[in-house]
């Protein structure tokens, strides 16, 4: 059976919180459950989390938890029944502050931010739902924290939705103290990966850093992030190409090639990417997608995206389970045609000062011309296997860690499989017991032709530099090293 390479990340919401569709959606193909933090209360995303688990242990598939910070975002307070409709050409006000228990509704919207007043012009527009629904400032009284608004363009509100304004809002605090409330319970949790929200500058990621051990997900979603993505992406360990909130900060007919750049960059810089938002949008309600989402889903795994991501789609829509289906369906028919020889010549920037950037490349260039059925990739923290998926060859890549933590958040990386493996000091022993394990899970059938990555010494992160080309022996088997490249 053809591996799907392609990494699907999925948002965990009312419509798959139980047990059985969470088992349903992981045979499905999900690799990454998300835990959107700007809804619920953490002992919610406690439970959740432990549903994921069990469910990954029933359905005999490691699945990583990634937390979503809501981060310096504006948004808007509960409103009545958790949604309302705001009719065109009505007239709405927005009053600013404290929200504590207040409620909207139809006539009146409450602000968690006490400076929109001070932010927002006369004339002015202010988007909610993802762009979907547009009120324009008709009076702004700062004395009093008010906005009149009328709405130019209606629609349906949610609780808690999120308030785009022209702007940077440099106001807004980088990191809030609700994001690292957030992020210690999800060191409680344990969730293995964080998303860092509306990251302006290098320095909202390396702060996060200093309070989590966990990797950081830098989502592009402001005019400022797309200006110093290199310099973000550099201290990041992951890229969400976040495009719902970019395609309202930003003039929407810039955001295709605004993708394509970011998802370009990740690659050169060995950063696993993941592409967001309205990828199969219509399947809230529609058990089919239209054909500009399929072709919108292939177009970013051919720009070599590492995942994709469903959000309201798994979250609250109707169909979840079908919608990483198609998902999975349309991964596996793309990657056909992906580049992949181009890639691994091309993708990566190698880095002078570190062989393990040139050991990923030669290893997929053997897997190449030695016609290699895998390549096995034993790691502590998992960056060795991170580099060989950045240089996209065009066999299997088994990862194999004795950390369960690092076998989890490879879920993200394209074309990885993990499992665990013992710790070992001596790399003869490591390779040994790589070349044993992939044959007892299955993976790999004795006699097959692999190339394994190692470190000297072993069991030091980050000191991959040699590779070992072999054949693999039968279960109990003695077996000579066949070829050997060093670094």
């Amino acid at each position: 059976m053809t591996q799907r390479r392609t990494k699907i990340v999925a948002t965990i919401g009312p419509a798959c919180r139980t047990p059985e569709m969470l088992v349903r959606l992981i045979e499905a193909g999900m690799d990454v459950a998300r835990l959107n933090f700007s809804h619920g209360t953490h002992e919610e995303h406690r439970e959740t989390a432990n549903l994921v688990r069990e469910a990954a242990n029933r359905a005999g598939r490691p699945v990583a938890i990634l937390q979503d910070l809501p981060g310096p975002k504006l948004r808007i307070g509960a409103v009545r029944d958790g949604s309302v409709v705001l009719p065109a050409r009505s007239e709405v006000t927005v009053l600013c502050g404290p929200v504590d228990d207040r409620v909207g509704d139809e006539q009146t919207l409450y602000m968690d931010w006490a400076g929109l007043v001070d932010a927002i012009e006369v004339g002015e527009s202010m988007y909610l739902a993802d762009g979907r629904v547009r009120l324009r400032a008709l009076a702004v009284r700062p004395e009093l924290g008010e906005i009149d608004t009328v709405v130019e363009v209606g629609g349906a509100v949610a609780s808690r939705q999120g308030l785009n304004i022209p702007g940077p809002a440099d106001a807004l605090p980088a990191v809030p103290e609700e994001d690292l409330e957030h992020l210690r319970a999800g060191i409680e949790i344990g969730v293995d990966m964080v998303a860092l929200s509306f990251v302006r500058r290098p320095e909202d990621v390396t702060f996060v850093r200093e309070h989590t051990r966990a990797p950081l997900i830098a989502k592009i979603e402001k005019p400022q992030a797309v200006a110093r993505a290199e310099d973000i992406l550099k201290v990041s360990d992951c890229v969400m190409v976040a495009r719902g909130d970019l395609g309202i900060e930003l003039p929407i007919e810039e955001v295709p090639m605004v993708q394509k750049r970011l998802l370009a960059l990740a690659g050169s810089l060995a950063r696993p990417s993941i592409t967001a938002t309205q990828m199969l949008d219509s399947m809230i309600t529609s058990p089919r997608p239209t054909r500009a989402e399929v072709a919108d889903v292939a177009n970013a795994i051919l720009d070599g995206t590492d995942a994709i991501m469903l959000s309201q789609e798994t979250a609250v829509g109707a169909y979840p389970v079908l919608a990483v289906e198609m998902m999975a369906s349309i991964a596996l028919h793309t990657e056909r045609h992906a580049p992949y020889k181009e890639w691994n010549i091309s993708r990566v920037g190698r880095d002078t000062r570190d062989p393990s950037y040139t050991v990923a490349h030669a290893a997929c260039q053997a897997a190449s011309d030695l016609e290699l059925a895998a390549l096995v990739v034993p790691t502590l923290s998992g960056r060795s296997a991170r580099l060989v998926s950045a240089h996209r060859p065009d066999v299997p890549i088994y990862a194999l860690s004795p950390g369960r933590e690092t076998v989890r958040r490879c879920g993200l990386m394209w074309g990885v499989t993990a499992s665990s493996i013992g710790r070992y000091d001596v790399t003869e022993e490591l390779i040994a017991a790589a070349a044993a394990r992939v044959v007892e899970l299955g993976w790999c059938q004795p006699g097959m032709r692999v190339g394994i990555t190692a470190g000297l010494p072993s069991g030091r992160p980050g000191s991959t530099s040699l590779l070992q080309v072999q054949e693999l022996p039968a279960p109990g088997q003695t077996w000579p090293v066949t070829r050997e490249v060093r670094e």
